[in-house]
């Protein structure tokens, strides 16, 4: 792979005012400071990161906390169609195969990787930009490369992204329902839900 793909891109557009329902708040309306149900426990969004793939198709991202546990909480809306993923970074050493060896080698991670005796299967490639908009949601965004892997059944994920030549992040996780999560509400200074 070439790699004067890995650039910033500047935000040109400023972000719509958030709008929603205060009767009927839902997954996709998540903001930093947002508190939710899950599993038994109330979560809140710390820090929110947007994948943007093109033609208006983005991701969202929620880092959640819930006393000293966290987790990710990945939102895409495609088409009307919600998938909602939550997942763990893990060390991408902890891989089979070595990914950044197999990456530079071939320019792409293997068909198949084994993560604690579970072998996962290649999906998916895409290319977008990726921002952390925790702190400024006008900073600049980089480019990236995710890979989605799936296991046998279908609902257990991991991905892999490559931000530069040696840097590398992966994740585990797993598809949820909307249902299960609830109690969405907007907690904190408004002015940081926008």
């Amino acid at each position: 792979m070439p790699f004067g793909f890995f650039k910033k891109k500047k935000q040109e557009e400023q972000e719509p005012a958030l709008h929603y329902d205060p009767t009927n708040i839902r997954v996709q309306d998540l903001r930093i400071g947002f508190v939710l149900d899950y599993e038994l426990k109330t979560w809140e969004v710390k820090e929110h990161f947007v994948y943007d793939w093109g033609d208006n198709y983005f991701t969202d991202t929620f880092l959640l906390h819930s006393g000293k546990d966290q987790l990710f909480l990945s939102v895409d809306d495609e088409d009307g169609e919600l998938y909602l993923v939550v997942s763990q970074k893990l060390r991408v050493s902890l891989l089979t195969p070595p990914i950044a060896e197999t990456v530079r080698q071939t320019g792409k991670p293997p068909l198949t990787l084994q993560y604690e005796g579970v072998e996962y299967y290649r999906e998916e490639e895409n290319y977008g930009y990726f921002r952390n908009v925790t702190k400024n949601r006008h900073e600049d965004s980089c480019e990236m490369v995710e890979w989605v892997y799936l296991d046998k059944s279908g609902k257990n994920t991991l991905s892999i992204e490559q931000y530069d030549e040696e840097e590398f992040e992966a994740s585990k996780g797993f598809y949820i329902e909307e249902f299960e999560i609830s109690n969405i509400l907007p907690t904190g200074n408004p002015t940081q839900m926008l």
